[in-house]
This record gives C-alpha cells, sequence and structure tokens, in this order.
C-alpha cells in the first residue's frame, strides 16, 4: 500500500510548523477530495486505504490528526481507534461512518473517537470539524499558568493528564466526555445551551446537532453520577440547557 504525502502552506496557526494529518479511507475519491481540502488549509497530508497499515502509521508518525473512516480492508475503524488510544501519546480521531445508526456513533466515542461524522457530508462541515479540533488540541497543549486540576467535592480533574477520579477512583471517559465535563467544572453555575456547548466544546454549532450534546451528557452523567436521574453534578435547566452545579456554602 503506497502512502501519499502532501504538504500545504504554512499551516493553520502562522508561524507554526506544518501539522500532520493521517487519513484512513478506502474511498478513494473521496480521500483524493479531503486531501485536496486538507492541503488547501496547509496541513500536511498522509492517505492510506487499509486500516492495519493506517493503525501502524499513527503508532509511528507524529500526527496532529487522524481522519478514520469506520469500514475499512484489514483492520476496521473501531480496532484501529482502540489501537490509538492505547498509545501514550494522545493524537485526536474525526471517525467517518456511512452508518447512521446512534450505536454505531456511540460505539466509536466510546472507543476513543473526538468526532464522527455521518457519509455523506459536505466538505465544508469536515473542514469546520478539523478546524475545531486542531484548535482545541492546540489550546490544550498551550502552557497552563498553575491550575490544572479542578475539584468539585469528590470530583477531581487532572487537566494535564486528562483524568478524571470520583471518590478516589478513576472514571473512564472518552476524549469529548472529559472536554465537556471539564468546561462545565471550570465554569460552575453558568447556564448554557446546547448551541452554545457545540460551539465551545466542539468548536462548531450547525444546527440540528444538538441532539450529540444531549447524548454526550447522558453517557457522562450515567459515568459520574450516583443518580442520573437526580444528577448532583449537571443539571438541567429546563427550556435553556444545562449547568455545572456550584459547591455548596459551608
Amino acid at each position: 500500500m503506497r502512502d501519499l504525502m502532501k504538504a500545504g502552506g504554512p499551516g493553520l496557526s502562522p508561524g507554526n510548523a506544518t501539522k500532520k494529518v493521517l487519513v484512513v479511507e478506502d474511498e478513494a475519491e473521496l480521500a483524493r477530495l479531503v486531501e485536496l481540502h486538507l492541503v488547501d488549509l496547509g496541513l500536511g497530508v498522509v492517505h492510506t486505504a487499509d486500516g492495519r497499515r493506517g493503525l501502524d502509521l499513527a503508532l509511528q508518525g507524529d500526527f496532529d490528526l487522524v481522519i478514520l473512516d469506520l469500514m475499512l480492508p484489514g483492520l476496521d475503524g473501531i480496532e484501529v481507534c482502540k489501537g490509538i488510544r492505547r498509545s501514550s501519546r494522545y493524537t485526536p480521531v474525526l471517525m467517518l461512518t456511512a452508518r447512521s445508526g446512534e450505536a454505531d456513533r456511540v460505539l466509536g466515542l466510546e472507543v476513543g473517537a473526538d468526532d464522527y461524522l455521518t457519509k455523506p457530508f459536505s466538505i465544508r462541515e469536515l473542514v469546520a470539524r478539523v478546524r475545531a479540533i486542531l484548535r482545541r488540541v492546540e489550546a490544550l497543549s498551550s502552557p497552563v499558568e498553575e491550575s490544572e486540576r479542578i475539584e468539585a467535592g469528590p470530583l477531581e480533574l487532572d487537566l494535564d493528564s486528562r483524568r478524571v477520579r470520583l471518590d478516589g477512583a478513576p472514571v473512564e471517559l472518552t476524549a469529548k466526555e472529559f472536554d465537556l465535563l471539564a468546561h462545565f467544572a471550570g465554569h460552575p453555575g453558568k447556564v448554557y445551551s446546547r448551541s452554545q456547548l457545540l460551539d465551545l466544546v466542539w468548536g462548531y454549532g450547525y444546527g440540528g446537532y444538538e441532539h450529540t450534546v444531549n447524548s454526550h451528557i447522558h453517557r457522562l452523567r450515567s459515568k459520574i453520577e450516583q443518580d442520573p436521574s437526580a444528577p448532583r453534578f449537571i443539571e438541567t435547566v429546563w427550556g435553556v440547557g444545562y449547568r455545572f452545579r456550584e459547591p455548596a456554602s459551608p
């Protein structure tokens, strides 16, 4: 399998080295279209159509993002994503799927994908997702002053290692669940609408994707709440959105 490397312009951030994206997609025309638009963004692109080769490249290369098809020859996207997440280095994953079922999307997110797009999708939306993910990763890699931990009663977040503990026990969260919880816990008491959360956490605000926020909050509550129907951390503000409960006054 031949791997294609195409370098674009100066990258999304002036002065930064060109960011590299690995595209693992076996539909040749779609892969070529994605490559062209990523190069137009100033990104370096490596493409392979084989899942096993894609995993090898992801583990060996220093990529800023992996765009990963779900259905692949050699090794499917779920197994590739699992392999990437077993690595000590965090690399964001945008999963592409021809399946529109909720179970498939949830499975992709549960194994560690940061985001997903269901085929057919618009290139404009793909570009928006790529920009959002790279901006978020760049912001997280920026120097943090002192506060790299958030404590909310029995809930502890380590922003540097992206680990969560509840009553001293580790909580396994997907990448986006962690981002969502960190945003909430960093702004206790502030109410956010679903569209605001899409903008702030996902980095895009397309109408019709509010269900993405709902499903993430539902799964997040199932992991951190003793009784998800009576949450003590993430509250529903009916008719508006959600907020992270402020700590009780001493």
